[in-house]
């Protein structure tokens, strides 16, 4: 089954660029790419989409109260903010707004794809760098062991978004191999998750 996906976006580049990625993936069906916010609506309204894409910065109203707007309209489309800003007061309204997940611009094309299915399937997608903006600082703390090199390069792709499939064939290993070695990191810095863990690396120099 297809996730049905919309993308609003007021740069026309970034807009038919997203359009051109989302369009190569035989699990994912484009409803839409427009320009602002009210037309988001209208169209989410009509459409119901499993996954929004979502600028924050348009003219007209903003991300933030097209997303509020939205998830009264169409409360099963899942509002992913894909934006420029990771400032944490601008994470934490477009959270309050109903956004499940906040990604940014500058994400590779692996991770944001993975994020959008991330977000079809009930989970909600962060940029390490805005889950940053958000945890307080107790997270930066030394291993309880040192990290392998081979951990800090998976721990590296953490962070840079790449799910565990991907990190397994781009390192030529086993997705179980990846696995075992992501619970030895999370222990290792004392977190539980990997959104944690990619905090903990960028605070610590790694990634």
């Amino acid at each position: 089954m297809s996730i049905s996906v919309l993308i609003v976006d007021d740069h026309p580049i970034i807009r038919n660029g997203l359009a051109d990625l989302l369009g190569t993936q035989p699990d994912i069906q484009l409803l839409g790419a427009v320009p602002d916010g009210v037309e988001a609506v209208r169209l989410a309204g009509e459409t119901h989409p499993d996954v929004v894409l979502m600028d924050l910065s348009m003219p007209g109203i903003d991300g933030v109260e097209a997303t509020r707007q939205l998830v009264a309209t169409a409360p099963n489309s899942k509002v992913v903010i894909l934006t420029s800003f990771s400032e944490a007061q601008r994470i934490t309204a477009a959270v309050q707004a109903g956004a499940v997940g906040y990604l940014l611009k500058d994400a590779e094309p692996e991770a944001l794809l993975a994020g959008v299915r991330s977000a079809a399937a009930g989970d909600a997608p962060f940029d390490a760098r805005a889950a940053r903006a958000l945890l307080p600082p107790s997270t930066n703390r030394s291993p309880a062991h040192p990290l392998t090199a081979r951990e800090r390069e998976i721990l590296t792709l953490v962070t840079d978004g790449y799910p565990n499939k991907a990190i397994a064939r781009r390192l030529g290993i086993s997705e179980k191999t990846v696995k075992s070695h992501l619970t030895n990191v999370f222990a290792a810095i004392g977190v539980t998750d990997r959104t944690s863990a990619a905090v903990w690396a960028q605070r610590n120099g790694i990634g």
